[in-house]
């Protein structure tokens, strides 16, 4: 007779963040490790078991250095010659929520699970939970 594997329910609460003040690297990587579970003790690469995590005040995120001018975010239209850019600056005012978005979904593995990681995250630009 086969043993039976042990999986653990996802029973976890979502955790809540608080991005005011934080940078945004150091926020993003942290937030990585939690929609991963690698804070848990039952971690395992295959399987989604992290927590939901919730980033509230995103449009408060510190971010060091000369990045609001340098920093810039490249997508393709599909079309010939069409590679647009956007600076930091442009973004933080368009989307606030993006930019954490875009950082934690670099941080993540690319692999067919990043976009189910991806959607237990939820950024709010202001404390409006």
């Amino acid at each position: 007779m086969m043993a039976k594997t042990y999986l653990p329910k996802d029973d976890s609460p979502v955790q809540t963040l608080d991005a005011r003040g934080q940078v945004l690297g150091r926020l993003a990587s942290r937030v990585a490790t939690i929609l991963r579970g690698k804070h848990s003790l039952t971690f395992a690469p295959h399987r989604i078991e992290g927590q939901r995590v919730n980033v509230i005040n995103a449009k408060h995120i510190h971010l060091t250095g000369n990045k609001l001018n340098q920093k810039k975010y490249y997508h393709h239209t599909g079309y010939l010659g069409n590679l647009k850019e956007m600076t930091l600056v442009n973004l933080m005012a368009h989307d606030p929520s993006e930019v954490i978005r875009r950082a934690v979904y670099g941080m993540l593995p690319a692999n067919r699970l990043r976009s189910e990681l991806m959607k237990r995250l939820t950024i709010y630009k202001e404390e409006e939970l």
